[in-house]
């Protein structure tokens, strides 16, 4: 168990936290890693996957890359305010950049060495900024946050999968067509795009938060009352953590497990704290009247961003609302993510099935064999 230490930051939180990872009943070796660090108010998990034990060598890189960024990053991050000149969190941005330098030496590793080629990670993880009472919770890929407060349990994060992706690009998909669906492919991973997404969320801390982060070899096989039932024991964070390694593998322990629980309790208000949280909330009630106070400039509608994987320039509704100079901005910003042609050089087609526009000879929607 890691009690956060009060000498380094004034807190009224008492944060404690506990973790561990298991091999499961039906694997060979464990590619979770999971990583503590309350000194950087830093907590993660990362789920890897690859041959030749890749995946192992994948989740442990991401861990310690993000460790070391919040290292290098810690004095300059205190001299900064909590909420920047454009109304963001810096804690939401520090985790983002960190989980970014992960990718980036991930896909480094795998690019000289053939043993590591084709390695990738999920990650997920918690920045906590316990002077303003903020958590930061970044993640990619399928690795999960709860949270359980007042007995009510949240998924604070939603799956990069291909089901999720499915659904929301078309939510009217029939019963059958996506029971087709194969549930355990994931879209976004650390070490397989170069520019990968990093969903970032923020949200308040409340004195008896639990929050859990955990492998898919956790969340699979647990309902959700399991999991609420569990978080909301009242033993220590520690004998929590046995508990969902132990429920895991009774249900089958058909994956590697990695369990990672911070508990937050009432401490004491140390000097600072209050004046902290004030200058926070001054600087978004700024940003939020700056933004109020631009009522001669349209609300600006940008389309094409999204469509990165084929050729189109970028349409802005209203016409004429944005200047050259911001376009070129965006497009800038754009282009590297953007390809200029179908991977390999394979045409698109629309499926004669489902509607999607697919390349290959089969539709990875609804399985249907592509017409010539």
């Amino acid at each position: 168990m890691a009690e956060m230490d009060e000498a380094s930051a004034a807190r009224p939180f008492a944060l404690f936290a506990a973790g561990k990872t298991d091999v499961g009943r039906k694997r060979d070796h464990n590619e979770d890693t999971i990583l503590l660090r309350p000194d950087l108010g830093l907590f993660l998990l990362a789920d890897g996957a690859g041959g030749h034990n890749a995946g192992e060598v994948a989740s442990a890189l991401a861990t310690t890359s993000i460790a070391n960024f919040f290292e290098a990053t810690e004095k300059a991050t205190r001299r900064k305010p909590e909420v920047d000149d454009f109304g963001l969190w810096t804690g939401e941005r520090r985790v983002g950049a960190a989980v970014k330098k992960a990718n980036r030496d991930i896909i480094e590793i795998a690019t000289a060495s053939n043993k590591h080629k084709g390695m990738g990670t999920t990650v997920v993880a918690l920045s906590i900024s316990p002077q303003a009472g903020m958590i930061h919770v970044a993640h990619v890929g399928d690795s999960r946050c709860y949270r359980l407060r007042d007995g009510a349990l949240e998924q604070l994060t939603q799956d990069h999968s291909l089901i999720v992706d499915v659904l929301e690009l078309r939510p009217e998909i029939d019963d059958e067509t996506l029971a087709r669906l194969p549930g355990n492919v994931i879209t976004r991973a650390l070490g397989m795009e170069a520019n990968v997404r990093v969903s970032i969320r923020s949200h308040q801390l409340a004195f008896g938060d639990k929050y859990l982060l955990c492998s898919d070899g956790l969340s699979n096989p647990l309902t959700h009352g399991q999991i609420a039932a569990t978080l909301g024991s009242d033993a220590p964070v520690d004998d929590i953590v046995d508990a969902f390694i132990a429920l895991a593998n009774d249900r089958g322990g058909h994956d590697n497990i990695a369990a990672l629980v911070v508990a937050c309790a009432e401490g004491t208000d140390l000097p600072g704290v209050e004046d902290h949280r004030a200058a926070a909330a001054a600087r978004l009630g700024r940003f939020g009247a700056r933004a109020t106070n631009e009522d001669s400039a349209p609300e600006i509608m940008i389309i094409g961003i999204e469509e990165i994987d084929v050729e189109s320039n970028i349409r802005v509704l209203p016409a004429l609302s944005m200047t050259a100079g911001q376009q070129d901005a965006i497009e800038h910003y754009v282009a590297p993510m953007r390809r200029s042609s179908p991977p390999g050089g394979v045409e698109q087609a629309m499926c004669t099935h489902c509607g999607q526009i697919v390349e290959g000879d089969f539709c990875p929607f609804c399985g249907t064999k592509r017409r010539p």
